[in-house]
């Protein structure tokens, strides 16, 4: 019985430890959340669990470079200027961002 109550005792530790370990990226994707994405239709602690999603699927990917070229629209201005350093900064995946007028 006392052998039981120690496995128990460790096995709930232990997966309480799980749902407390920080993810990589956390405290980059924690400030992005706060400062910038905001607001939003998800609750902090679902967009949270967005980011742990993103950056495990970025994972692989870590410290590569991309390059991107898009039109010039108000969109992808804020696209480059911004979410490019958001998306290093929360997966170690460096963005080139250029924009190029049309035509």
């Amino acid at each position: 019985m006392l052998r039981l109550k120690i496995i128990l005792s460790v096995v709930s530790v232990a997966l309480f430890s799980l749902n407390s370990v920080a993810f990589a990226g956390e405290s980059e994707a924690k400030k992005w959340v706060n400062d910038e994405f905001q607001p939003s239709t998800l609750s902090n602690a679902d967009q949270m669990k967005e980011m742990k999603w993103f950056v495990n699927a970025a994972k692989p990917f870590k410290g590569m470079e991309i390059n991107v070229l898009s039109e010039t629209i108000p969109t992808h201005e804020y696209e480059s200027k911004v979410l490019t350093k958001a998306f290093e900064e929360i997966t170690g995946i460096k963005v080139n961002h250029q924009l190029l007028g049309e035509g």
